[in-house]
This record gives structure tokens, C-alpha cells and sequence, in this order.
């Protein structure tokens, strides 16, 4: 079994929350898009375009937005080539495919276990609300 990780509280507004690893790199790779982007990129260097065709139902913007926070964190590399029209294309880092070769077990999860959590999803009662005295 491995060790217990401790993650360490954060009091709201504190103003702490960037001092712990865990809520700082899960802020960029934990949204819808970033996990996604980055599984398309482990091929090799791909235009803008060829990324957005990959993943399919993600908007320009949306991709744009996530790829440029997988550049700032250091995941991706973003080169423009002075060509008309221009021409971008995004490459993993070292960093960027360490990161996936850490995920990549969690992607493939997923992949196995989508028709049980869209059972249990489909199976699932809320509680009822108790109303307050």
C-alpha cells in the first residue's frame, strides 16, 4: 500500500493556497481540457488546428486558453513559425511528458471504468433534504 500523502490545509482567504504542491499543479491540469490536450500531444508536435481536431467538441477559445496555461506551467512548448497565415505548433516538455507518464495510468482507468461510473451515475439517488427546525 503506499504512503499516505498529507495535504496540508488551507484556511479560505488565507492566501496560502499557491504554497501547496497539490492545489497549485492540480489547478492547471485538473480542468476538463488539459489532461485531454496534453494525451493528444504525447504523439508529437501538432498545429493548433490538429489539436483542436483531436479533441473534437472544445472551442478555439477554450483550447487557446488551455494551451496557454500549459505553456506558462512549462508542459508545452509553443513555436510560430513567421508564415502566412502563421503557423503554431505545441510539443510536450520534459516536464509535460513526465506528467503524462504519471497520468497516463489514470487516463487508462477512466477508459475501463466509464460504463460502471455511468451506471452508478444513472443509479444514483440524492438524499433527501431534511428541512431545518
Amino acid at each position: 500500500m503506499p504512503a499516505k500523502l498529507s495535504i496540508p490545509p488551507v484556511q479560505p482567504g488565507s492566501g496560502h493556497e499557491n504554497r501547496c504542491p497539490v492545489r497549485d499543479v492540480l489547478d492547471c491540469i485538473g480542468d476538463r481540457w488539459s489532461l485531454l490536450a496534453l494525451l493528444v500531444l504525447a504523439d508529437g508536435t501538432l498545429r493548433f488546428t490538429e489539436v483542436k481536431r483531436a479533441i473534437g467538441d472544445i472551442s478555439q477559445r477554450m483550447l487557446a486558453q488551455t494551451l496557454r496555461s500549459l505553456e506558462r506551467d512549462g508542459y508545452v512548448t509553443r513555436e510560430v513559425h513567421a508564415t502566412v497565415p502563421p503557423k503554431v505548433e505545441y510539443t510536450l516538455t520534459a516536464l509535460g511528458e513526465s506528467l503524462l507518464a504519471k497520468v497516463t495510468p489514470l487516463i487508462r482507468w477512466a477508459d475501463e471504468n466509464h460504463d460502471r461510473v455511468r451506471r452508478a451515475r444513472k443509479a444514483y439517488v440524492p438524499p433527501v433534504a431534511v428541512a431545518a427546525l
